[in-house]
C-alpha cells in the first residue's frame, strides 16, 4: 500500500534552504511579487529560473540525485513538517511507501530532501496572499511514478484533492480518498467519509488508520 498525506504549514525551524550563488536563502512562495521585503533572502516560485539557467525545481531534483553531503541541510519530507503524523506514518508503512502531496513540489517521496517553502492551497483568511496557490497556476509538479499497482490511500483537505487526482493518473492500483464534510466531486477514486470537517482533521484520520481503526 502507498499512503499519501498533504503537506503542512508548520515546518521545522532548523529546516534548510536552497541558496543563491551569493549565499542568500531562497524562500519558495506562490506569489513572490507580493512577498514582504527581506534583504537576507529572495522569494521565488519553484519553477522560476535559478542563476544556473535551470528552474529551482530542476536544481532540487538534481540535488536529490547527488546531495554531496547535503551542504544546505535539507530535511527529508517526513522530517520537514512539525506534526508527528508524518513520522508516525513513515514508521508504520515505511518511508518508501509514504508520499507527501506538497503544494510547492508535487507528489514527493517521504525521503525527498525538501527546502523550506511557504505555499498552500488553503483559502483561509489568515493565509497571506503571497502564500496562496491557485489550481489554475502552472506548476511542473512531480507526479507519482507511472505503473504503481499498489492500493493508494490519501489523507488531505478538499483543496488538495484535485492535485492528488491529477498526479496519480498513472497509477494502476485503486485509489482511496478520505474526506471530511460534503462529498467531493471526483471520478476514478473510492471515497470514504471521515465525518464533519475541523482543523487538521487529516492527522486524526491518519492516526486512526495507523491504529487500525479505519479501513
Amino acid at each position: 500500500m502507498i499512503v499519501v498525506i498533504q503537506c503542512a504549514a508548520g515546518k521545522q525551524n532548523h529546516a534548510g534552504h536552497l541558496r543563491t550563488s551569493d549565499g542568500r536563502k531562497v524562500m519558495f512562495v506562490a506569489n513572490p511579487r507580493l512577498s514582504p521585503p527581506n534583504g537576507n533572502r529572495i522569494y521565488a516560485r519553484p519553477d522560476d529560473f535559478a542563476p544556473s539557467g535551470k528552474s529551482w525545481r530542476e536544481e532540487l531534483i538534481e540535488y536529490n540525485r547527488d546531495p554531496k553531503g547535503n551542504p544546505h541541510g535539507l530535511l527529508p519530507a517526513w522530517k520537514l513538517y512539525k506534526n508527528l503524523a508524518y513520522k508516525t506514518l513513515a514508521d508504520h508503512v515505511g518511508r518508501d511507501r509514504l508520499y507527501i502531496l506538497s503544494a510547492g513540489w508535487g507528489l514527493i517521496p517521504s525521503d525527498f530532501l525538501t527546502p523550506k517553502y511557504d505555499i498552500t492551497f488553503s483559502k483561509a483568511r489568515n493565509v497571506e496572499r503571497y502564500k496562496r496557490r491557485s489550481l489554475r497556476d502552472e506548476y511542473q509538479d512531480i507526479p507519482l511514478p507511472d505503473g504503481i499497482s499498489d492500493p493508494i490511500v490519501f489523507f488531505g483537505g478538499r483543496d488538495y484533492i484535485p492535485l492528488f487526482c491529477k498526479l496519480t493518473t498513472g497509477a494502476k492500483g485503486p485509489r482511496t480518498i478520505y474526506y471530511a464534510g460534503t462529498t467531493p466531486d471526483v471520478s476514478g477514486c473510492k471515497l470514504k467519509s471521515f465525518g464533519k470537517p475541523y482543523t487538521n482533521w487529516q492527522y486524526q484520520c491518519a492516526r486512526k488508520f495507523v491504529e487500525g481503526r479505519i479501513g
